[in-house]
């Protein structure tokens, strides 16, 4: 078994990084090089401009080639509760932000000639109790109604053609759903903004920052930068030289394993559907097929904000555990990879986009910004060129979390409290 994100080890190496030594003047600076950097860095280059890309590891290191490779649509949250926490109109937009995330993506691949197994497949959310169920058609009925009338609700009956499990009562079906290899997406995504004229440099962290007139200098151990705007992009990976968002962003890790190729017979006798699928408990599992067959199943196994072999190991066990339980014919089957990575959440599970202490920011996904993120960047690539606002999180209030200023030292807790939650409702 190897310990490394399989989207990593199963997509070319980024060769496109800078070979250039760090110095000189950029229009503008992206501190990170994963789907909202690299998003940004692209249309901004395309448009013209300078742009500088700053990446403390490599291309993709972080939340982007470290999920379950899900291109979902809709929000974390049930769309009532967004249409009654912000209005109807408010609630539409930002589910609406969802789907045009997966449209930048699908325009973006096609543009740029980009290899990654994209496909449209839908995503299936599985009622893991009776309740749940209900749940979800309540859900439903507002969100067909309101927002996306491609959904569908399916019955214990239907799911015979989609998942061959016993531990689920139905499901909600959303159709515009897709998924994707995430290690050739973001490396074909940085080989393009490096095509366009970004410059990218790899293994350069950010220390810190200090105002220059109108512009921004940013050190590195490598060299400065000189930039007349910066966009952050850093997400869960976010250092201690940026303190007011690390006060605002709570890293969460999030953990995977994949199987062996399973055969077409084990793929017809787990998921026949093909399709992304999430259950509805809170501590619960998310799982697709990789496009050479593995079963990709992940989940928040462990509520820690440390993702290193030994954690992951831990993690891996419990992941196993779980999915043996969903599917028992896979008890036993060989796992080949088990990683995992910090998913970045804010208290409230929405993004948050903006500008605060003179520098722009999109992050705060919540585990929902595979989809999202690549258009986010294009969104602050036009909000910083002063083109166009269509950030669907203007105005959203972002208080710093009590008690956090960086290590988040209640997630044991945090984690309890879901885990009695799932157990009694």
């Amino acid at each position: 078994m190897k310990y490394l994100s399989y989207w990593h080890d199963t997509a070319p190496a980024f060769a496109a990084a800078s070979k250039d030594a760090v110095g000189g003047c950029f229009d503008y600076a992206v501190i990170g090089a994963g789907f909202t950097g690299l998003g940004a860095a692209r249309k901004l280059a395309m448009e013209g401009h300078s742009v500088v890309v700053l990446e403390a590891e490599t291309v993709g290191f972080g939340a982007s080639g470290r999920n379950g490779g899900h291109l979902n649509n809709g929000i974390a949250h049930s769309y009532g509760h967004a249409r009654e926490t912000f209005g109807p109109d408010k609630a539409r937009a930002i589910y609406k932000a969802f789907d045009d995330g997966i449209a930048t993506i699908e325009r973006i691949i096609a543009d740029e000639n980009i290899d990654c197994s994209f496909r449209h497949s839908g995503k299936l959310k599985l009622a893991s109790k009776p309740a749940h169920y209900e749940g979800l058609a309540r859900n439903f009925e507002a969100l067909n109604k309101d927002a996306d009338p491609e959904t569908a609700m399916l019955s214990r009956a239907d799911l015979v053609n989609e998942v061959r499990s016993d531990a689920f009562h139905g499901g909600m079906l959303q159709t515009k759903s897709a998924m994707m290899h995430m290690g050739r997406f973001v490396s074909g995504l940085g080989t393009a903004a490096a095509r366009h004229g970004a410059v990218i440099h790899e293994k350069t962290p950010v220390t810190a920052r200090e105002r220059e007139g109108n512009a921004w200098r940013l050190k590195t151990p490598r060299g400065d930068i000189l930039a007349g705007k910066v966009l952050l992009a850093t997400g869960a990976y976010t250092t201690a030289a940026f303190p007011f968002f690390r006060r605002r962003i709570i890293p969460v890790g999030s953990f995977l394993i994949a199987t062996r190729p399973l055969t077409d017979a084990e793929v017809a006798a787990t998921v026949p559907g093909q399709r992304t699928y999430v259950n509805t408990m809170n501590v619960g599992n998310y799982f697709r097929l990789a496009p050479d067959n593995r079963l990709i199943w992940g989940g928040r196994a462990r509520f820690s904000a440390t993702s290193d072999q030994r954690s992951d190991a831990k993690a891996g066990a419990i992941l196993r555990d779980s999915m043996a339980k969903i599917f028992p014919h896979l008890a036993d089957i060989d796992i080949d990879y088990c990683w995992g990575g910090m998913v970045d959440m804010t208290k409230d599970r929405y993004p948050r986009a903006g500008e605060a202490e003179g520098l722009y920011y999109a992050m705060g996904y919540s585990g929902h910004g595979a989809q999202l993120a690549t258009h986010m960047g294009e969104i602050m690539a036009d909000l910083m060129t002063g083109r166009i606002n269509r950030n669907p999180w203007d105005g959203l209030a972002w208080n710093a979390v009590p008690g956090h200023f960086g290590k988040p030292w209640f997630l044991p807790l945090v984690g309890a409290y879901y885990k009695a939650l799932d157990r009694f409702q």
